[in-house]
């Protein structure tokens, strides 16, 4: 078997240029020269012998080749990765640092009750926490840079369990325009108005979960913003009930009387990033999320107001 003449720094470095758009931009994010990083990818294209990339206008693009080389090229930096973090954990028993990674859906109570569990039981292994919203914690696991994550799916080559829904609602704030319909509401109704919607934080394939097409539509970033948003009644949209559970109490939102669709819920799942080689913190604070949410799960859940419903208009009574 030959050596490899091809480094994981040469791939690293291809990967980098394409991910981000461009030599400069690789440049700047590894914190190299231009002229290192594009010597770099001529080495590589010059040992396997055969064009990678090719310039078209200012971005760089892959080859048909290039695209074929590149997925493997991952999985062999994934690997490798693994295989240091595991020889690492194997020296020091526990892993020094979990990455842990959450949609920002979980209730933020949960995990900092599973946090403070977790902290007299984990030797020193430090949490790294990062907040996505839908698919970017689908990126995370496909870079490799996750170790445990909560995520609104199951990406493909990956396994999960299910470990909580969370209920969404349809709200606005009380003076909102369709709350003063006194009707229940239709999609169409809602169409006029201006809905919230809580950008995807993945940049590669991003969702726009929840988005009715409304004519108009305004996006944020954060699951904080949108409800602060809506409740200043600059627009509607579905919020997670863990999130708004002061304004409904306080009445600065109201749920709207949709006829459908008024709510819907969102599994979330837990996935290990590298299954095959999961530390012992890993697996503690794996264990404690499950045990947690498996008992406390239920108080995370709409409770609906006990309210008469709003007649249909022309009913009779």
């Amino acid at each position: 078997m030959k050596t490899p003449r091809v480094t994981l720094e040469q791939w690293r470095v291809l990967q980098t240029v394409v991910d981000t758009g461009g030599y400069a931009q690789a440049a700047e994010k590894l914190h190299r020269s231009q002229s290192s990083i594009s010597y770099t990818v001529s080495k590589l294209q010059d040992q396997l012998g055969i064009p990678l990339l090719q310039i078209e206008g200012r971005k760089a693009q892959l080859t048909d080749a290039g695209r074929i080389v590149l997925d493997r090229s991952r999985q062999l930096v994934r690997q490798a990765s693994e295989l240091e973090a595991f020889a690492h954990n194997l020296g020091r028993g526990w892993e020094p640092e979990v990455r842990l990674v959450v949609d920002a859906a979980f209730p933020t109570a949960l995990l900092m009750e599973v946090l403070q569990q977790f902290q007299p039981l984990n030797h020193g292994s430090r949490v790294q926490l990062r907040e996505v919203i839908l698919s970017g914690a689908e990126e995370t696991l496909r870079a490799g840079e996750a170790d445990l994550v909560i995520g609104a799916w199951v990406p493909q080559g990956f396994l999960g369990d299910k470990l909580i829904d969370t209920e969404f609602i349809a709200v606005a704030h009380p003076n909102h325009a369709l709350h003063q319909l006194n009707r229940p509401l239709s999609a169409s109704d809602l169409a006029a108005h201006v809905q919230v919607v809580i950008r995807d934080s993945g940049v590669t394939k991003p969702v726009d979960s929840g988005w009715l097409g409304a004519e108009q539509r305004w996006s944020v970033t954060r699951i904080e913003t949108a409800v602060s948003t809506i409740a200043n009644g600059l627009g509607f949209g579905w919020l997670p009930c863990h999130q708004i559970e002061s304004q409904l109490a306080d009445l600065t939102l109201k749920p709207l009387p949709l006829r459908e669709g008024a709510s819907y819920e969102a599994s979330l799942f837990l996935i290990f990033g590298h299954p095959d080689n999961v530390g012992p913190a890993t697996t503690t604070l794996a264990n404690l999320f499950r045990n947690h949410t498996l008992t406390c799960g239920d108080r995370y859940r709409f409770k609906q107001p006990n309210t008469a419903p709003i007649e249909a208009a022309g009913s009779v009574s």
